[in-house]
């Protein structure tokens, strides 16, 4: 019987695979393995220049599969294999998703040097908004808020 660091270091190499397999194929090279009760449920690589979508990164494309193999939006008891640290979107993907674990191989730092940075994007969170980057206003018209008021009155929704 393997042990568990190996069936990790298993699915993390799987990871880096599709990650360079997806590079010949003009994607970039990033991949990631979601893993449910000892199998994979699905796979994801960056694909943000084939579909031209920013947001068809490695973790999100496996994340939308798997949530549509399982037919749901939580991937409690799952686990993601990523061949680098994801970037602040995946992150907040996988917390909303609400992955069990989380483990990748290459850091940050290791996408950086080679021409993968989202350095500023880290920095830009801790900033209030009308300090950040990117020009942000608040402003509220009339009905600010009817949404959540509507929402808190609404007998059937689901939460999240």
């Amino acid at each position: 019987m393997k042990k568990e660091s190996d069936q990790h270091k298993e699915y993390l190499a799987k990871a880096i695979v599709l990650a360079e397999n997806n590079v010949v194929k003009g994607g970039g090279p990033f991949g990631a393995v979601i893993v449910k009760n000892g199998k994979i449920i699905s796979t994801g690589v960056n694909r943000v220049t084939q579909k031209h979508d920013p947001t068809a990164h490695a973790e999100i494309e496996a994340i939308r599969l798997a949530t549509e193999i399982l037919g749901d939006y939580e991937l409690k008891g799952c686990t993601l294999y990523s061949s680098c640290e994801p970037c602040p979107m995946c992150l907040g993907a996988i917390y909303w998703a609400r992955i069990d674990k989380l483990f990748f191989a290459s850091t940050r730092e290791d996408a950086q040097e080679a021409g993968f940075s989202d350095a500023d994007i880290y920095e830009e969170l801790y900033k209030k908004p009308n300090e950040r980057m990117l020009p942000t206003f608040h402003v509220k018209p009339l009905n600010v808020g009817e949404e959540f008021r509507t929402w808190g009155n609404y007998s059937d929704k689901v939460t999240y």
